[in-house]
């Protein structure tokens, strides 16, 4: 998939201790929200600021669109405060939420919800009452040029192809200008190759026109995607909020690590300022010793390097390859791997591009020890 280089954003965007930061679109503190004796919120506090683009990722029922309805107005606060370009959202006693509609929020779901009677154009000016009709039409002509549907501004919806239809629903969330644009898994309906480019070109939208957003996502790789900074959230909290890089490099637990993908575990013992596994010595510092830990290794944390003919004999003193396989970008290779103490773990390493070598090839593991975890293991 072609991609366009995206407008920069400013450092500052998502340094919240820089002065010169970008104003912030949405503020939430101390939020706490039960559904009867389920806490769905516990205590959740989040910002996204102007041309910020902010993902609350994690598993169903974390409390992700929760947050997203209570920031819309859509669900009433029960404990917390809410403040959207700096205004109150529950201002005096409770019950009096500031309603939806006079939010001045763009809202996108999975579902375009386009009205069927009205074409292209006519749904997205659908809220601009306040101005003229020349003034209207230029907005909304300009917002379909610039998402590539302004040919289609006389066609009815459904005439459109799915993805077609997110970009009129984008268009018309952003027409009234807001200062805050809130997406609930706007993509999750598309096919794979539509859901790319889709979601590519709403993100070159945004950056364009400024907005902030907060995008509710249960998938990884969209966060990583589109997002400046991830939420990700457990149990109606959030375990870890920073870059996708902080995240996928240097996660604070084993939920936040796995959750980005498939992981080789190794149980061990540190001992000396270390734990020995079987992929080779592992350095843990901050861990004293005697404490029982859980390595966690990214398959693309180990490196394969083929070492002499196959072994037919079935023979192995040597760590080897028991089925390799490829899946596109990537060659997924099952790896029996063999310590010098005669131990063996089943293993998986991710090489790039096309690497597959045959059944029972010797290999020597290569560790990048930048994707390796280690935590004290749970009792």
């Amino acid at each position: 998939m072609a991609t366009r280089p995206l407008p920069q954003t400013p450092e500052s965007s998502t340094d919240p201790g820089d002065g010169a930061a970008e104003s912030t679109v949405l503020e939430m503190r101390g939020i706490r929200h039960h559904f009867g004796d389920l806490c769905a919120v516990d205590g959740v506090d989040l910002d996204v600021k102007a041309r910020e683009v902010v993902c609350l990722l994690g598993p169903s029922g974390c409390g992700k669109t929760t947050l997203l309805r209570l920031a819309s107005g859509i669900e009433p606060l029960q404990e917390g405060a809410i403040h959207i370009a700096g205004r109150s959202m529950n201002p005096g006693a409770a019950g009096r939420d500031i309603p939806p509609e006079r939010r001045n929020v763009g809202l996108m779901f999975q579902d375009s919800a386009l009205f069927p009677h009205l074409d292209v154009l006519d749904n997205v000016v659908f809220g601009l009452d306040g101005l003229g009709a020349r003034e209207r039409g230029r907005r909304g002509h300009a917002l379909l040029r610039q998402l590539g549907m302004d040919e289609y501004a006389h066609t009815h919806p459904h005439m459109l192809s799915g993805g077609q239809q997110q970009r009129v629903a984008l268009a018309r969330a952003l027409a009234p200008s807001p200062p805050l644009m809130l997406l609930d898994e706007p993509f999750s309906g598309l096919d794979a190759r539509l859901r790319d480019q889709v979601r590519d070109d709403t993100l070159h939208t945004l950056k364009e026109v400024g907005k902030g957003t907060l995008l509710v996502t249960h998938d990884p790789e969209e966060a990583m995607f589109m997002a400046d900074r991830i939420a990700l959230m457990r149990d109606g909290r959030i375990v870890q909020m920073g870059r996708p890089i902080d995240l996928y490099c240097h996660p604070v637990d084993p939920f936040v690590a796995t959750f980005f993908g498939d992981v080789n575990r190794i149980d061990g013992v540190v001992e000396g300022g270390s734990v020995q596994t079987i992929a080779g010595s592992i350095e843990t510092p901050y861990i004293a010793d005697g404490t029982a830990v859980e390595v966690l290794i990214r398959p693309e944390a180990i490196h394969l390097v083929p070492m002499g003919a196959p072994d037919e004999s079935g023979g192995h003193d040597t760590s080897h390859v028991m089925v390799s396989r490829l899946l596109g970008r990537t060659s997924l290779i099952h790896v029996c791997a063999h310590g010098m103490d005669g131990a063996e773990e089943h293993l998986h390493s991710r090489m790039p591009g096309v690497f597959l070598p045959q059944e029972n090839q010797p290999v020597m593991l290569q560790l990048d020890r930048s994707q390796v975890f280690v935590f004290p293991r749970s009792a």
